[in-house]
């Protein structure tokens, strides 16, 4: 369980003024069809996370645990850094907008946007750090859609509202708390 909602909480901060979360807002606005958009998310992400969470499931098995710890500490101390730094949507992930409808270009957008993206890395470290693969990738998939399902809804009203520095900031904090708790070995994690 607390794979699933360190997972969940991580991501969802994580995501918050992330470039898919103004993929999510240009999507509403350009089809203004909800239900798709919010499937494709799903169904892009489940994707995306599952083959982030089984890398980090192969490289947990595949390093020692005292290589592993200092591996997934410091990425998690780097993702700390990461997320203080604003993201901006790319061109190249909105693009092919009109060919597939709305969950077509979601999938593939949403799919390729979060190629490298600080949530996918993050999946990858949490699966490398907790055994229970399903558990995180449950969790990501939700926190996506806690940050991004608001978005296609609401759109632009909620990032005039919510400032992302402050949620930034807050992600940036616990990825730093779980980065040297797994660096200092805290509760026998591995």
């Amino acid at each position: 369980m607390e794979a699933f909602l360190i997972s969940t909480g991580v991501v969802a901060l994580g995501e918050m003024g992330d470039k898919t979360q103004l993929l999510a807002i240009v999507l509403a606005t350009m089809f203004r069809k909800p239900l798709p958009i919010v499937a494709g998310i799903l169904v892009a992400t489940l994707l995306n996370h599952a083959g982030a969470g089984l890398l980090g499931g192969w490289v947990a098995q595949a390093l020692g645990p005292d290589v592993l710890r200092w591996i997934v500490g410091g990425s998690f101390v780097a993702m700390a850094v990461w997320m203080l730094v604003p993201d901006q949507l790319d061109d190249a992930a909105a693009g092919g907008r009109q060919r597939f409808g709305a969950f077509g270009t979601t999938v593939v957008a949403f799919f390729l946007a979060e190629m490298g993206d600080k949530t996918q890395i993050a999946t990858v470290a949490l699966a490398a750090r907790y055994a229970d693969t399903f558990a995180v990738v449950m969790g990501t998939t939700l926190g996506m859609l806690l940050a991004n399902v608001p978005a296609v809804f609401l759109g632009e009203k909620i990032a005039q509202k919510v400032s992302m520095r402050v949620v930034h900031g807050i992600a940036a904090l616990i990825f730093a708390v779980l980065g040297v708790l797994t660096l200092l070995n805290v509760g026998q994690l591995f």
